[in-house]
């Protein structure tokens, strides 16, 4: 394999703060050597790539994505998926396990995992299954599935309920060096919502879910994870009364993390506008006090990352009155450039932005990657922090359309991407 060096870059490496002028060489599908200021010399048959000022950074590592196989290739496929991902700068990604069938065996889980090797641009990280199913009720073998590769073990979008299942998912993670990642909603107050509770949802007519769903979620699983001493990590928070238990969770030391996603900090209940299916999600969009908190405990650490929490879904699933309308959006190609929206507006730096989507989640996930570093995976992502672009439906990379920020305009395009060394996008 030819060397490669980048030059001409602007490196910006979340995990050592490095942010500045210079160059990095690849070789072998590792980082050989990062070079600030200009490279000392080019090897001799190395290929060069000048990267005319931009911003490179560690290949992305999205914490939470639906990839459609098996079970709903009409709606997405690996292949389809990874194509999105490259496009996004989306390097390392990982695999919801509620699909159909779900990911409770480990046969199942190795097949995930060597699709996503085929892709030849994507590692794809499963999920295991926490129950039977996803259905809440018998364990699974976690023994078993972390051998062959899940990383850590959630129902998905189905919240773990009876709170006996909850604590022996917590106790048996633990033994096995991993986590329980929780849909943050109580299922009896959140079945068949729509929209969250108030003066939207009563003046469309829609069938809601209070807020206060989430909190009670968080606060009782907390509660478990202080009794058992396991990690818990809670899904796409999205209101300011979960996010304040975290962060007193965390104060007081206890194994606690969470995530969120892009719609949560960037729109708020009004784009559900006159019954915008694409704008309905799961959890569903807040008022705008909520999205505040949510910019604000990415700032203060309390949110430990940013994933895609990409659901696609086909125009059947979204061409139907709202309350019956599948939520879920599209999230891999916006995932780096929605994020960016929260840098141009002030609210972040662009190291703490880049650091939710590569270093915090390879260090929650204890990858080698997220990091511009000799020996580290050469997974890259090279964007123009400020070229603008529109996200268009039906136009979007890969096989998922469903993006609820259709039509929004943003600024920062991702011009390359890199896995294992060799360009995969751009």
């Amino acid at each position: 394999m030819t060397d490669t060096i980048l030059t001409n870059i602007r490196l910006l490496d979340p995990a050592s703060g490095l942010d500045g002028a210079g160059s990095l060489l690849l070789r072998g599908g590792t980082i050989a050597e990062v070079l600030q200021g200009g490279p000392a010399g080019i090897p001799e048959g190395a290929t060069v790539v000048d990267g005319g000022g931009a911003c490179l950074a560690p290949g992305l590592i999205d914490l939470r994505a639906a990839v459609g196989e098996p079970g709903a290739e009409h709606r997405e496929t690996i292949a389809s998926a990874a194509l999105a991902a490259a496009a996004g700068g989306i390097t390392t990604l990982c695999a919801l396990p509620d699909s159909e069938p779900a990911l409770d065996d480990p046969a199942l889980l190795q097949f995930v995992l060597r699709r996503g090797e085929a892709t030849g641009s994507l590692s794809i990280l499963p999920y295991g299954a926490a129950t039977r199913g996803c259905a809440g009720k018998e364990m699974t073998e976690f023994g078993l599935l972390r051998e062959a590769g899940a990383v850590a073990f959630t129902d998905g979008n189905h919240a773990i309920g009876d709170a006996r299942t909850m604590r022996i998912a917590l106790s048996y993670a633990r033994a096995f060096g991993s986590f329980i990642v929780q849909h943050p909603a109580v299922p009896s107050l959140s079945r068949g919502a729509a929209a969250t509770e108030g003066e939207l949802a009563t003046r469309l007519g829609l069938p809601s879910v209070p807020a206060a769903s989430e909190a009670m979620q968080v606060a009782r699983d907390i509660a478990l994870a202080r009794l058992t001493g396991g990690h818990v990590h809670f899904a796409h928070l999205s209101t300011a009364a979960a996010l304040e238990l975290v962060r007193e969770a965390k104060a007081e030391g206890l194994r606690v993390t969470c995530d969120t996603a892009p719609p949560y900090f960037d729109l708020n209940e009004t784009a559900i506008g006159d019954y915008r299916t694409y704008a309905k999600l799961e959890p569903p969009l807040r008022p705008e006090s909520d999205r505040e908190a949510v910019v604000a405990a990415l700032a203060d650490g309390t949110i430990d990352a940013i994933a895609s929490d990409h659901q696609p879904r086909d125009a059947d699933d979204k061409r139907l009155p709202f309350a019956q309308a599948e939520a879920g959006g599209a999230g891999l190609a916006t995932l780096l450039a929605v994020t960016l929206a929260r840098v141009h507006a002030g609210d972040l730096p662009l190291l703490r932005a880049l650091e939710l989507l590569t270093a915090a989640p390879a260090k929650l996930l204890g990858l080698e990657a997220g990091r511009l570093a000799a020996g580290a995976p050469a997974d890259l992502v090279l964007f123009d922090l400020e070229r603008a672009w529109k996200v268009e439906a039906g136009k979007l990379p890969g096989k998922a359309q469903n993006s609820p920020f259709d039509g929004r305009a943003l600024e920062g395009r991702v011009l390359g991407t890199w896995k294992a060394g060799r360009r995969v996008f751009g």
